[in-house]
This record gives structure tokens, sequence and C-alpha cells, in this order.
């Protein structure tokens, strides 16, 4: 074959691809150039020349004739096998890519699909503004043989060349990113993903989609990633502060944790200032951990309460029993806050005496002086620290302390680490100018 048939084989071959792959053939008007113009021209032109060798052409013509004019693809599916070892240079594959994907169609041959369009990619010749279908179709191809590995770099190049369609937006395409990662069990890094990626839209002023809270606290929560699911689920009532949402959030908390009876009091205590405490059975719970004798006035406050939104039922005979004992108890009690006061508040108090001032004016309300003595009993030694630190960032937040609280709650690790997260987010909406909370 001479040179001259060589280049017209290839205007053919390349026209065909150009055809098969849906590029835009243009035609121009000659215009007289200046001469050095013209060389440019040449040079650019030259360079820019589709590079395919004598062997892969003699052996691509037929085959791609064969595929264009419709013949059946299984009659040359060896011929095609045959090409790919031929097939060297980008152009070369990117046109081998090409026919391979357009064979696979009518054949209905997924493996080879993928294969051509994975060559395609490959070759570096895809057009720019190709690149996101193309490596959104290789992902595609990918996932559904559950190759979800293999399928993850193609669905980044989609992200990144910013493909885009009525079904996938570009946050649609993140959240199937995270879906991806949890499908091949990658469930650590889905969140480190997702959570990076909503670190990125809070960077440029951005919402964060709540989908994507939904469906990581979900995963996390199956997973039971307690240290992975709880700074979501932080992010996620903060920025979609919802009844219902601070409800799940409370409950999954809860679920996940065996909190001991002070814990599980400053876990519904957050249910009660939210004002999602509903069910008949928490504010039972709530009563038993208070104690009507030893927290009267709380347990007195939550049950008239409860009897006024008709969450409790008054034919409860516990209640009944447990109200008439805070009633009976509360007078006395009240009458003791000022001699436990000049106790606690002596040098020498022991930590007994000052834990017990601070949680009973905790329970009348008393917040300044609640977070007086909590203060001192968080320094004491032997006081447990996680506790006490809790409930001064409670008492904080009474007296309208927000960013204090917000500090001091950072301090609470162990089990209550978890719960006093979900009181530094309920303080930092209590301080922002709008209502925490948000019926829906």
């Amino acid at each position: 074959m001479n040179s001259q048939s060589l280049r017209k084989r290839a205007s053919g071959m390349a026209l065909a691809i150009a055809l098969a792959t849906g590029a835009v053939v243009t035609s121009g008007v000659f215009v007289a150039e200046p001469a050095q113009a013209q060389r440019d021209k040449k040079k650019k032109e030259k360079e820019e020349q589709p590079v395919y060798s004598k062997e892969f052409v003699e052996a691509f013509t037929p085959v791609n004739n064969a595929i264009t004019t419709g013949q059946d693809v299984s009659l040359v599916r060896p011929q095609l096998d045959a090409l790919v070892p031929l097939a060297q240079s980008p152009d070369e594959k990117n046109a081998l890519g090409g026919l391979l994907y357009n064979a696979s169609i009518p054949i209905n041959d997924s493996a080879l699909q993928a294969q051509g369009m994975e060559m395609m990619l490959a070759s570096g010749k895809v057009a720019p503004d190709r690149l996101g279908r193309f490596n959104f179709i290789a992902f595609q191809l990918r996932y559904a043989k559950e190759d979800f590995a293999g399928a993850q770099p193609f669905l980044q190049g989609a992200i990144d060349n910013g493909f885009t369609s009525e079904q996938y937006t570009a946050d649609d395409l993140k959240l199937v990113m995270f879906e991806t990662k949890v499908s091949d069990g990658q469930v650590q890094d889905a969140l480190s993903y997702i959570g990076g990626q909503a670190d990125g839209v809070k960077a440029q002023g951005g919402a964060v989609p709540e989908g994507w809270y939904r469906r990581a606290v979900a995963v996390a929560y199956e997973a039971e990633l307690g240290p992975q699911l709880y700074p979501i689920v932080q992010r996620w009532v903060s920025d979609y502060p919802t009844t219902k949402n601070w409800t799940d959030a409370l409950y999954i908390t809860r679920n996940l944790n065996e909190f001991d009876g002070q814990a599980s009091l400053d876990l519904l205590r957050l249910s009660n200032s939210l004002k999602v405490l509903s069910q008949e059975n928490d504010y039972i719970w709530y009563v038993e951990i208070a104690d009507p004798q030893r927290l009267p006035q709380e347990v007195k406050t939550v049950i008239e309460q409860g009897y006024a939104t008709g969450a409790i039922s008054r034919d409860n005979d516990y209640i009944i029993e447990s109200l008439a004992i805070a009633n009976s108890a509360v007078t006395a009690d009240r009458a003791d806050l000022p001699a436990i006061e000049n106790e606690a508040s002596a040098p020498g108090a022991p930590l007994r005496i000052v834990r017990a001032a601070a949680s009973a004016f905790l329970s009348y309300g008393d917040y300044a002086k609640a977070e007086t003595f909590y203060a001192k009993a968080a320094a004491m030694p032997g006081a447990d620290r996680n506790e006490m630190m809790t409930r001064l960032g409670m008492a904080q937040i009474g007296v309208g302390k927000f960013d204090a609280a917000q500090a001091t709650l950072a301090q609470v690790a162990g089990v209550r680490a978890p719960i006093a997260m979900l009181w530094s987010t309920f303080a930092s909406q209590q301080g922002a100018p709008a209502a925490p909370v948000v019926s829906g």
C-alpha cells in the first residue's frame, strides 16, 4: 500500500469514527493567508494528525465497514478481539474504543461496551466536553457488574468533569459516590468522603444537602460506628433543626449507648428543653430517674407538663403516685435550699454536698447557683468530671452563656460525649437569632 492510499484509508476511517462517536465534522472556506501563517498552520495540522499504523488500518477498516453497514456483529467478533493488541497509539485506542462500544450495542454485550468506553477514556483523546458523560457511562457499566471499587475512579472522573443530567445533579453524584463506597464495604471511607464534601460546601458558604446527612446517619447507625456517627448527627441537627430530626437524633444517641441513669436523665432533659418529649414512656422514664423524693420540683414540673400536653394519661397510677410524692416533698425540699447552699459554699465542703447543691439548684431552675456549684465540684478530687462538665454546660445555657457552654461541653469525654455534643448544638442554636426547632 502506498502512502497516498494509506492516507485515504486513514481519512475514511477517521470520518467513520467521528460519526460513530458523535463528533462534529465541519467544512470551511479557504482564505488566503500569509506564507508564515500557512507554514504555522500546516505544522499544527501535522502535529494534530491522528497516528495510525499501517497494520492497524488494514485490520480495522474491514471490521469497521462491516459494523457500520449493519452486518451481524457476532460474525466479526473474533476480528474485533484481534484488533485490541494492535491498538498502540492513543488515536488507535480511541478509534477502536469507539468501534467496540458501538459494536456492543446491537448484541447487548455490556463487557464489550465497558471495554470500548474505557479504552476511549484511556486514550486521552476524548473531547473535553464529553469526558464527564463518558466517565459516567463507564461508571454505570462497572457498577452494574458490582465492581464497586473499579467504578469509583470513573464516577470521580464524571464529577471532576462537571457531568450532570436530568436525573443527576452534581450533589446527587457525590451521594452516588458515597453509596458506591458503602456498597464496596468502605463504610468509614464513605463517611470520611461525604464529610469532606460537606466541609467543602460549607467553606464556600453553601448549604449541605440534607439527603447527605440522612444517608450518612443511617449508614453509620446501621454499622454502629458511634465515633463517626455523632459528629454527623450534630451537624445534621445544626443545619436542619426540625422537630423530627432532633427527635431522631436523640433516639439514635440513646439506642447506640448504654447510659446510666444520670446520663439518661440529661438526655431526657435535653428532649424536654427542645420540646420534643412526647411519648408517655419517656415521661415515665424521666420521672423514675429524677425520683420524686430526690428532685421533687423537677418531677412535679415534668408531670404537669405531660398532663398539659396530653402526653401522659391522667389515669396512669404510677404517675399519679409520683406526683403526690413530689407535691408532698417539694415544700420541705425548697425550704432546705438555703442551708444546702451555705454548707456547699463552705471552704471545706465535701464533694457529696457540693454536688447535691448543684443538682438541687439545677432542678429548681436556679441556673446561676447551679453553675457556681458545678464549677466547684468539677475541680474537686474524686468528681465525675464528665458529669459535672455536662451539667455545668447545661447551667450555663440556662443563664444565657451560650459560648461558654459550648466551650465547657467540648471538654466532655467518654460515654457522655455524644450527649454533650447535642447539648452544645442546642446552645449554639439558642444563641442564634432563629428559633432552634421548627415543626417538620
